[in-house]
C-alpha cells in the first residue's frame, strides 16, 4: 500500500494488538510502510515471524510482544513494554475482538464474560496503559477495532453487537476524559471483510450472496487494505481535529 506524505508516521511507534493476521496483520503493515516503528501483539510469538520479516523489510523497526487479552498482567506488562523497545508509544490500535456466536437465549455466562473480554476488557486495560505513557508525552492516538455490529444488530450475535456497543461509548469517554493530555480516540467499525476469520462463513454461496446485498451501496466484500487505510489516517497527525467518532467502512450496510 502506497502512502501520501500526508499520513507520514515516520519518527512515530505504534503497538497493534491481535496483530498475527487479519485485519491487525494488514494495520500493521500500514503503519510499518507510513514510516512507523512498530510492535506486534500476538498470543503466539510463533505466529508472526513471517509479519516481523515484512516490517523489518520496509526498513522498520519490529518487535514481538506476547499478549493475551485475557490475561490483564501480560496486557499491561505488554504495553509497557512496547514502550520500553521503542522508546515511546504514539499509536495503539486495540485490535482483539472475537464473538461467541450463540443466540441470545442460549448464552452462557461463560460465554458471554469471554466476548466481553475479548472485546471491551482487553482494550480498556491496554488503552488505560497506554493513555498513561502518553500523557507524559503529551501526544498520542489509540484506535479500537469496533464493527458495523456495534451499531446495527446481527441475529444469534447479540453478545457480539453489544460488546462493539460498548466499545464504541467507551472510545467516546476516553476521547473526552483524555483529550487533554493530547491524545485522541477513535474507533473503526468495519463491515465484512476477507479475512482467515470471515473466509469460511463467505465460502458459502448464500451466506456471501446475502451479505453483498446487504452491503447496499458497493455490494461487494471489503479488503483488509481498506480498513487498513482508515486506520492510518486515525493514527495519523492529519487526524488531529478527530476525536471520539466511530468510522464506518461498511459499504453502505448500516445506511440502508
Amino acid at each position: 500500500m502506497s502512502m501520501s506524505p500526508y499520513f507520514s508516521l515516520i519518527g512515530q511507534t505504534a503497538l497493534v494488538t491481535g496483530a498475527a493476521k487479519g485485519l491487525g496483520r494488514e494495520c500493521a503493515l500500514a503503519l510499518a510502510q507510513a514510516g512507523a516503528d512498530v510492535a506486534i501483539g500476538v498470543r503466539d510469538v510463533n505466529a508472526a515471524a513471517e509479519l516481523v520479516a515484512e516490517i523489518e523489510a520496509t526498513g522498520r523497526r519490529a518487535v514481538m510482544i506476547e499478549m493475551d487479552v485475557h490475561n490483564l498482567a501480560r496486557v499491561r506488562e505488554g504495553v509497557a513494554e512496547a514502550a520500553a523497545a521503542l522508546g515511546r508509544l504514539d499509536i495503539l490500535v486495540n485490535n482483539v475482538g472475537g464473538a461467541c456466536g450463540s443466540d441470545l437465549l442460549d448464552v452462557t455466562e461463560d460465554q458471554f464474560d469471554y466476548v466481553m473480554s475479548q472485546n471491551v476488557k482487553g482494550s480498556f486495560f491496554a488503552s488505560q496503559v497506554a493513555a498513561k505513557i502518553m500523557r507524559e508525552q503529551a501526544y498520542g492516538r489509540i484506535i479500537n477495532m469496533s464493527s458495523q455490529a456495534g451499531t446495527i444488530v446481527l441475529p444469534g450475535d447479540g453478545t457480539y453487537c453489544m460488546a462493539k456497543a460498548a466499545l464504541n461509548h467507551l472510545t467516546r469517554c476516553m476521547a473526552i476524559e483524555w483529550g487533554g493530555f493530547g491524545i485522541t480516540v477513535n474507533a473503526v467499525s468495519p463491515t465484512f471483510v476477507w479475512t482467515p476469520g470471515t473466509t469460511p462463513y463467505l465460502a458459502d454461496p448464500a451466506r456471501r450472496a446475502d451479505v453483498e446485498e446487504r452491503i447496499a451501496a458497493l455490494h461487494r466484500i471489503g479488503e483488509p487494505r481498506e480498513v487498513a487505510a482508515a486506520v492510518l489516517f486515525l493514527a495519523s497527525r492529519e487526524s488531529s481535529l478527530v476525536t471520539g467518532t466511530t468510522m464506518l467502512v461498511d459499504g453502505g450496510w448500516t445506511i440502508r
